[in-house]
């Protein structure tokens, strides 16, 4: 996302706005300051990958990464934003894979998508899910189309982000989501504020991780107080880490 876009919303100033500029944060956090600086060689903010431009860079050689869209035009800007780094990567002297795309496009429902490509031929791999849940239904997709992966691919793992919101769909999307599964999982939240009273505004979010990586829980609970510091709004800041497994 160019700057002046990232500008229209009030999640620039409560959050990379904040954090742009940062020189003593945890590593975690440098990590990802890192990144994004690398992207604005110049020292201003003016690009801000999303979170498919971030996989793209950090993709290791034999990597591949697959991506869906069905937006018309949240699509165009995903093509266009990969084949630019691609182009970037290549004038940089980076030799793609020799067989195949590492990273491919797609405009398809990632939800029905996601069953071709289970199990992956490693029998590794990362899957994030993340619709806008502008609609109510988005909630028992994701519920879905995790248990049905699971299935086929029990030992990958899954990362469901989602948005805490006053809906009750919203509050009650976390412990949906840890009944459904007998993995071990961990749900992580961060807010910036306290809800508005009318429900408008987005202050929270969390992020639902199924057989999470070795020490993530212990780095979030690290790293998590640093960022409420530093994004706090109001007495309403905070964060939560759970993790458990279910055996039923």
């Amino acid at each position: 996302m160019r700057g002046h876009e990232a500008k229209k919303h009030a999640e620039f100033q409560s959050g990379i706005g904040k954090l742009w500029k940062e020189k003593a944060a945890p590593k975690p956090v440098e990590d990802y300051l890192r990144l994004i600086r690398s992207m604005n060689p110049d020292g201003a903010l003016n690009v801000y990958p999303g979170s498919p431009c971030i996989a793209d860079i950090i993709l290791r050689h034999h990597d591949k990464l697959r991506l869906f869209e069905l937006h018309p035009s949240e699509i165009q800007i995903l093509e266009r934003n990969i084949l630019q780094l691609a182009r970037k990567k290549q004038a940089g002297g980076y030799s793609l894979p020799v067989r195949g795309k590492r990273t491919i496009v797609e405009k398809k429902d990632g939800f029905s998508a996601l069953k071709s490509l289970l199990p992956p031929p490693s029998r590794r791999a990362v899957i994030l899910m993340d619709p806008p849940y502008e609609d109510k239904s988005d909630y028992q997709k994701v519920t879905d189309a995790l248990k049905d992966a699971l299935k086929r691919f029990s030992t990958g793992t899954y990362l469901i982000w989602y948005p805490l919101l006053q809906r009750m769909e919203s509050q009650r999307f976390a412990g949906r989501l840890k009944r459904a599964i007998s993995q071990e999982w961990l749900n992580v939240t961060l807010s910036t504020g306290a809800p508005v009273p009318d429900g408008s505004g987005f202050v929270s979010s969390g992020m639902f991780v199924v057989n999470p990586p070795w020490k993530l829980a212990e780095t979030l609970r690290e790293t998590l107080p640093y960022l409420v510091t530093l994004l706090h709004k109001d007495q309403g800041a905070c964060f939560t880490v759970e993790t458990g497994e279910n055996n039923s």
